[in-house]
Order: C-alpha cells, then sequence, then structure tokens
C-alpha cells in the first residue's frame, strides 16, 4: 500500500484487541497491542474492532497518517503506559485495545488461491516464535498459518509485536485436529512436507510443483508421531554440521523462501 493510501485507510478505519498486564490479554476478552508497527497494522485493518488508544504524543505522531476525530485516545507518559503492558515490553509510545479477530476456517483457506503455500505448525508454544513465523509467512505470501487451537499461544500483544504487524494480514486458523486437517489439505491437492532434521531428502528435493503445506514441530520435540505420519514427506535443511538445528522461526523463514523461490 502507498503512503498516500495508507493515510487515507487510517484516516477512516476503526480497530479492536484484548489486554491485562502481561502477554496483552485482558479478562475483559480484549487484546491488547503494542508497538508502532503492530498498533498501526491493527488501526489499519477493517476488520478490527478498536476499544481505545494509550498513546504518547510523539507516538500519535509516528503513525502513518491521522486517526478519526471521534477515535477515544488518552494521553499518557511513558511510565504509565508501561503499566498497561507485558514488563519491559517495547510499546514505543502506543497501546491499543481492541477486540480479537473473528476466527478463519481452513475450507476459506483451501478454496483461495493454491500456489500460496500453508504453513502448519505442530504445538509451537513461544508466541515469539509464532509471531515471527506470521511475520516470515507476510513476507513469502503465505495463504495461513494453521495450529491447534489447545497447544498454540492465544492473540496477544507478545505475537503481534513479534509478527510486525503480520497478525493483520496472515490469517490465523485454530483447528481442533491438526492430523484431521492436514487430511483436508492432502484432499483439497497439497502436498503435506514436514521439516524435520533426520530426513534424508533435502527441502529442494522434496519441494513438488504443487500445492505446499509446510509442516513445522516445536522445538527439541519436533513433530509428533501422529502429524509425522500425515505427511507425504520429510524433508530437512541442509545445514552446517557444526549447526544441530534451527530456531523453528529460522526454519519456516528459510522454508517459505525456498518455495517462493521455486515458484518463481
Amino acid at each position: 500500500m502507498a503512503k498516500g493510501e495508507r493515510k487515507r485507510a487510517m484516516r477512516g478505519r476503526a480497530g479492536r484487541m484484548q489486554g491485562g498486564r502481561g502477554s496483552g490479554r485482558a479478562s475483559t476478552g480484549q487484546v491488547r497491542l503494542w508497538g508502532r508497527h503492530a498498533v498501526e497494522a491493527a488501526l489499519l485493518n477493517p476488520a478490527r474492532n478498536h476499544r481505545k488508544l494509550w498513546a504518547t504524543r510523539e507516538g500519535i505522531a509516528s503513525l502513518c497518517g491521522d486517526l478519526p476525530p471521534d477515535f477515544a485516545v488518552e494521553y499518557a507518559d511513558v511510565a504509565d503506559l508501561a503499566r498497561l503492558v507485558a514488563k519491559d515490553a517495547p510499546h514505543q509510545g502506543l497501546v491499543l485495545e481492541c477486540a480479537p479477530l473473528e476466527d478463519v476456517f481452513l475450507d476459506e483457506v483451501l478454496t483461495g488461491e493454491a500456489n500460496r503455500p500453508i504453513v502448519v505448525l505442530d504445538q509451537v508454544t513461544d508466541p515469539h516464535n509464532v509471531g515471527a513465523i506470521l511475520r516470515s509467512a507476510a513476507a513469502f505470501d503465505a495463504a495461513a498459518i494453521v495450529t491447534q487451537d489447545r497447544h498454540a499461544p492465544p492473540e496477544s500483544g507478545v505475537v503481534a509485536k513479534s509478527a510486525s504487524g503480520a497478525l493483520e494480514i496472515v490469517p490465523w486458523v485454530r483447528v481442533v485436529n491438526l492430523a484431521r486437517a492436514l487430511e483436508e489439505m492432502a484432499e483439497a491437492g497439497y502436498w503435506r512436507i514436514g521439516l524435520a532434521g533426520e530426513a534424508e531428502a533435502t527441502l529442494a528435493d522434496a519441494l513438488p510443483t504443487g500445492p505446499v503445506a509446510l509442516v513445522l514441530g516445536a522445538e527439541g520435540e519436533g513433530m509428533r508421531h501422529n502429524i509425522t505420519a500425515h505427511c507425504d514427506a520429510l524433508a530437512r535443511l541442509p545445514i552446517s554440521d557444526a549447526m544441530e538445528s534451527l530456531n523453528v522461526s529460522n526454519a519456516a523463514a528459510i522454508a517459505l523462501y525456498a518455495i517462493a523461490t521455486r515458484q518463481s
């Protein structure tokens, strides 16, 4: 989006979120987001229903565009804002409270553009990792990330800050049964590739020409056996023997780049 378009969009939109000291969630059912990129992206997202913005004057000035004249803003100093977010969170003078995003369903993604990969996360629970993966997914035009509802972090300020605005861009599908979701992807024509350090084939060798669902497991444990059994192929990244493994968010970024360059 061009800068002028972003400004016009900012002037005409309101948004939503969760809150509370800690991860960025509150008992009120709202979400509290912080940091310029996360807050600005939420303000520009027409799917967000915003409740209130706390900000320093410098924070408001850093936004790309003007807020609607009736938007609820409470000016505060840096110390006051720090009490609204997780300890030592880099709020950059902006804290936004809004409702969570609406649920996205897998069938909505599977009927979209098949050339865009789907990222499947098996019990990746660290919100910083999930946020970083969302950022890479946005950068490499992934169709969505898919997680199990019970073993993934909730939407929160920590996820949003790590995603640097990508939480508002990449659909996040939460499912009850991840194995069943992988079956649905196969039925829709996706080739399911699980990243595993012990795999014989490299990712470049395993990539097909058609739609791809990239499956990643939690750091340390990797994918669960049942999820591995639902992959069509296992592949590894050809990293040096000097390192045992990569952080899951780094592995996701490299794999998404490989898929993007294959498609180009």
